[in-house]
């Protein structure tokens, strides 16, 4: 039997977000279906709710999650009911050129749900379409709402010990950051690795480049709120960029050579030229930060060439959730990380708009729907 839920759907380009209810299917082959304890509210759910991301509205919004499997359909074997798991939206195939060649992270068929999530009956949207209408769940997940349909292998087991609040930033924000570091950039025992934007992504980076031994990390924004943050995180030293131009700082702070690796958490043309010339020779520039589709760069060949190292692109941190997700929990339970630091409030499903708006001013770095 399907469920009734309530869920957060974003109904049309730049409209506000609103709960409604929303019917999920039993689960098929493959498939299982989540109860939702928490799921952190994520830049790229608003987004969806641009528009830049596709047209495909209405969007059943949220992917950083973290609950419990109520139910399972045929042939599943990775989970069972019961187990408390985190959300991914990268489930590998296993099967790809990427798999087979010993590369899951890169994996090129990554899978959800083939049954979609539907508008109850009742509801209404703009145009005159409402109930029965599909959903296109955000990131293949669609975590704002009591209960959601996932492919199974999406949905990776940890510790139930642990708070679903934290447990399930690690579904995308933390871990593309802390990912970006140790996967992408690869950041070692005495290394100099500069972080720009310091939004809770390029804070994870700065966890992430903590965690592997780096001597010096320099994190850099516009914003001295986001600045101490950073600090918090583990920085060691800290760049406002509106007052100093950051190649310079950078090089000021590392003999005038440039960081080892220089993670560029933003995604714009601008910090990116920012990211590649303050690099050393032969070091290494991360993108984690998402650019949207117009975005051009413009970069001169000779530097390219004669510059050297590695030009980078994480997607989503590199990470193979069934080995990362566990690790990262373990060493939060060992003190040895406090992803706990992430969380600035708890709120409600009906606090989603006014959550935006507080990311939008910088005021936090994860707000978390608790169901």
């Amino acid at each position: 039997m399907s469920q009734q839920v309530l869920g957060v759907i974003a109904p049309g380009r730049d409209e506000p977000v609103r709960v409604e209810t929303i019917v999920v299917p039993d689960p098929g082959p493959g498939e299982a279906v989540v109860a939702v304890q928490a799921c952190g509210v994520c830049h790229t759910d608003l987004h969806y709710k641009q528009g830049g991301i596709s047209d495909d509205f209405p969007f059943l919004l949220g992917h950083e999650a973290a609950g419990v499997v109520e139910a399972v359909g045929p042939d599943v074997t990775e989970v069972a009911p019961g187990d408390f798991v985190i959300l991914n939206w990268r489930a590998v195939c296993g099967r790809c050129r990427a798999c087979l060649r010993g590369r899951p992270w890169y994996c090129f068929d990554t899978h959800n749900a083939r049954q979609k999530m539907t508008l109850a009956g009742g509801t209404s949207l703009a145009g005159g379409s409402g109930g029965g209408r599909e959903l296109s769940p955000a990131l293949g997940i669609g975590a704002f709402a009591e209960k959601t349909l996932v492919a199974a292998g999406q949905c990776t087991k940890v510790d139930p010990a642990v708070s679903a609040s934290v447990a399930g930033l690690l579904g995308c924000g933390v871990m593309a950051g802390i990912g970006a570091a140790l996967n992408t950039g690869q950041v070692s025992r005495g290394d100099t690795v500069a972080v720009i934007g310091c939004g809770g992504v390029g804070d994870a980076a700065v966890v992430g480049a903590r965690l592997a031994g780096a001597a010096r990390i320099i994190a850099v924004d516009l914003d001295d709120r986001k600045l101490e943050t950073a600090r918090t995180m583990g920085a060691t030293h800290t760049v406002n960029s509106r007052d100093h131009d950051p190649v310079e700082a950078i090089r000021e702070l590392t003999s005038g050579f440039g960081a080892d690796v220089v993670i560029e958490a933003v995604g714009r043309p601008e910090t990116y030229r920012q990211a590649f010339y303050a690099r050393d020779l032969a070091g290494t520039v991360v993108l984690v930060g998402v650019p949207t589709p117009e975005m051009k760069l413009e970069l001169p060949l000779l530097d390219v060439f004669g510059r050297g190292g590695s030009l980078k692109s994480s997607w989503y941190g590199d990470c193979l959730p069934s080995r990362d997700f566990p690790m990262l929990i373990d060493l939060h339970q060992q003190g040895r990380i406090d992803l706990a630091a992430f969380v600035t409030e708890e709120i409600g499903l009906g606090d989603v708009e006014k959550a935006f708006a507080r990311m939008h001013e910088g005021d936090v770095i994860r707000s978390v729907v608790r169901l």
